[in-house]
């Protein structure tokens, strides 16, 4: 015990003399040189998971991006990139948006919908939708629509055509492709009004190729306006779905197309059953926000049915939730939808689409499990199991199979976008112990300087406890008045010092004592990251989404600083502490030490889906500057910067006028020299600062 410690000095003293200075543990001794490799780093991140195939690690210990995939694009070094563009004035937080991995990703899924296809020789096609609610950005949008021309017209790139065998992501055989598939290109969803002006305008702001215009699927809640829109843009020559959500919606929809004289094209979303996995697993059910139950389906049916307009209803549509980490659950969902579909059909509506809404995956954590942030299946199991499951229950009820629509948004923009932020400091703990003065009146300093010295591989764990008693007497002797500021401060320094050497003790080894098993946790860093969480990845605070973060170079360095993110918004909940790992969750990033004068870069990967559109002004800091990056065959150009707010803008969406505030500020000024109380140079330099100011980044900018 402790206090039977503080009667035993002389024991004590003859204890400490014994042991020799090399026992020692401190933060000063040369540390041996490190064998840490790009290999060990790729391991620590799992970038070999979750950034498959379009980030890796190059020899210099740099991120490196290949947009067009690892087999057959040109790869850039993402801090060279970040260091181009900060020259071209482009200051960070920095996101930036690879738009070949855009293109990249709808043609995979295109190919492995249409390998599926071949495999189990259904008669029906695919049409991707894009959910516009994933990201609304307008030159991702265009950049969508134009790249959705050609990744679905022919066959998919990769395709072999002489009987040799196409073979799935895991070098399996699936068929051999002996003639050309076609279908038309990818469209886009629209779940509110917003939303369908988007699309209406970025679905005729190209020549529509021969045949059927690319589908836009109209969910959501509807009031007339519209619908009135969407059945009026039918005269343009687009193909707008309305999805019936509510019976409410059939009825007006039923009316304005009366009034305009025009055949509405109608789908019904179905409230299934099956239910989904981890956190959208209550989008299914009885008490699903959206969807018709099967007596309200049938509503619909009879309805149209008496007025003659059974061949309206043509899509049946479903959706289990937004990240589907179990394909078990997509199994289940689809079985059923397709066993509607075929009722449906039989039942006399002209059934021609499929729309399996969203869910495909992204496995953020590389982890290919079940998990959350997971998934456990790849793009092309998903589009097995949706085509063999569909044919089967179409051949079984004879009826004709469906063209097939799917809205992955997620798993279409997610890896294109990267954030790019700076450290600014760091809050780390001061694991030097101080000069210690035998002269100390203090008996509690006496003992816990010894606590310190005497700590080894023997008696840590028993110090541990020691040390956190002798801290608690410290600042209770220092309440009382019987201890000084300056001793206080001693003791705290003492203390660090144990868990500092405690810390290293127990750092590789696997026999740690549970009670010592949140001593990293202790002793972690903050890192101050130059970003407001709130605006550019909101689901790491809402709903604990986990991205990959890690450092974009010194990747051949060994990262020695266990830390937590805390970013530079007046928020408590302004952090993340909550990072992938192999196996669960660890609550703290594996970082390097800053150095002096040279910057620290982090990287937020596959941010592209949701967390550009949904950050808030939390502080006022506004929306970050963007690069939009194409590849070409010299190696990249810079396609588009979008500036981020500047100060003055986030002011005026609160209501506030920049020319009225420098006005307020000119007359303040003019008051106070009036009573001598500020010089006009000092006025005039207040003055350019407030306007310099108004016209500046929201966020730090590090010259």
């Amino acid at each position: 015990m402790v206090k039977s410690k503080l009667f035993s000095g002389s024991e004590r003293q003859r204890q400490v003399a014994q042991r020799t200075s090399s026992s020692i543990i401190t933060s000063n001794q040369p540390e041996a040189e490190s064998t840490w490799t790009i290999e060990d780093s790729k391991h620590l991140y799992g970038i070999e998971g979750w950034g498959e195939p379009y980030f890796a690690i190059n020899a210099a210990g740099n991120i490196t991006v290949t947009p067009q995939g690892r087999t057959q694009g040109i790869s850039l070094d993402l801090y060279d990139l970040v260091e181009s563009l900060k020259q071209r004035d482009i200051q960070l937080p920095l996101l930036i948006r690879f738009s070949d991995i855009l293109a990249d990703r709808m043609e995979r899924l295109s190919s492995c919908m249409n390998r599926a296809i071949a495999r189990y020789n259904y008669s029906g096609t695919y049409q991707g939708v894009f959910p516009i609610k994933c990201n609304q950005h307008r030159h991702l949008i265009e950049s969508l629509v134009d790249y959705g021309k050609s990744c679905q017209h022919g066959s998919p790139k990769g395709y072999m055509r002489s009987g040799i065998p196409l073979r799935d992501t895991f070098g399996y055989e699936i068929c051999s492709l002996t003639e050309s598939i076609s279908s038309p290109q990818f469209g886009l969803e629209a779940g509110s009004k917003p939303e369908l002006i988007i699309a209406l305008a970025a679905l005729a702001a190209e020549p529509q190729r021969e045949g059927l215009p690319p589908l836009l699927i109209c969910n959501g809640y509807k009031d007339r306006e519209y619908i009135e829109t969407a059945l009026l843009a039918m005269r343009l020559r687009q193909q707008p779905i309305i999805v019936i959500e509510q019976l409410e919606e059939l009825y007006l929809t039923l009316e304005i197309s009366r009034q305009l004289d025009i055949k509405p094209i109608l789908g019904v979303r179905a409230k299934l059953n099956s239910r989904g996995a981890g956190r959208w697993g209550n989008s299914t059910g009885d008490r699903a926000k959206f969807g018709l139950s099967i007596p309200q389906i049938l509503q619909v049916l009879r309805q149209l049915e008496a007025l003659g307009m059974l061949d309206c209803l043509q899509l049946l549509h479903f959706h289990i939730g937004s990240q589907i980490s179990a394909i078990a659950s997509i199994k289940d969902a689809i079985r059923e939808a397709s066993q509607i579909y075929v009722q449906l059909a039989k039942m006399g509506a002209n059934m021609k689409y499929l729309d399996v809404g969203g869910g495909l995956a992204v496995d953020y954590d590389g982890s290919k499990t079940n998990f959350p942030a997971s998934k456990n299946y790849n793009m092309q199991n998903y589009a097995n199991d949706i085509v063999a499951q569909v044919k089967d229950a179409c051949d079984q009820g004879k009826v004709e199979a469906p063209i097939l629509i799917s809205e992955s948004g997620r798993a279409i923009a997610a890896h294109q976008s990267v954030l790019v932020f700076d450290i600014l400091d760091t809050n780390d703990v001061d694991d030097n112990p101080p000069p210690f003065m035998a002269q100390t009146e203090s008996l509690v300093l006496t003992n816990f300087w010894e606590t310190y010295q005497l700590l080894d591989e023997t008696n840590y764990q028993e110090s541990y406890h020691d040390a956190i008693q002798l801290k608690e007497e410290a600042l209770s002797l220092f309440n009382l008045g019987y201890l000084s500021l300056v001793e206080r401060s001693l003791a705290e320094q003492i203390y660090w010092a144990c868990c500092y050497k405690i810390a290293n003790i127990t750092k590789n080894r696997t026999d740690v004592p549970e009670d010592l098993a949140n001593l990293d946790q202790t002793m972690a860093s903050i890192y101050y990251a130059n970003l407001s969480i709130f605006q550019s990845v909101p689901d790491a605070w809402a709903i604990k989404q986990l991205f990959p973060i890690m450092p974009i170079h010194r990747l051949d360095e060994e990262p020695t600083v266990k830390g937590i993110l805390a970013d530079i918004t007046c928020d408590s909940d302004g952090k993340i502490d909550r990072f992938i790992d192999h196996k669960d969750v660890k609550s703290l990033l594996e970082l390097h030490p800053l150095q002096k004068e040279q910057p620290y870069y982090l990287g937020i990967f596959l941010v592209g889906a949701y967390q550009e559109i949904m950050g808030n002004l939390h502080n006022l800091f506004g929306n970050t500057n963007v690069a939009h990056i194409k590849m070409t065959a010299q190696g990249y150009q810079i396609e588009h910067i979008v500036k981020g707010d500047l100060i003055k803008e986030v002011l005026d969406y609160v209501d506030y006028d920049p020319e009225d505030l420098m006005e307020i500020m000119r007359r303040r000024t003019e008051t106070a020299l009036g009573e001598n109380r500020i010089t006009i140079d000092e006025a005039q330099k207040l003055l350019k600062n407030y306007e310099r100011g108004l016209n500046s980044y929201t966020y730090l900018v590090r010259k």
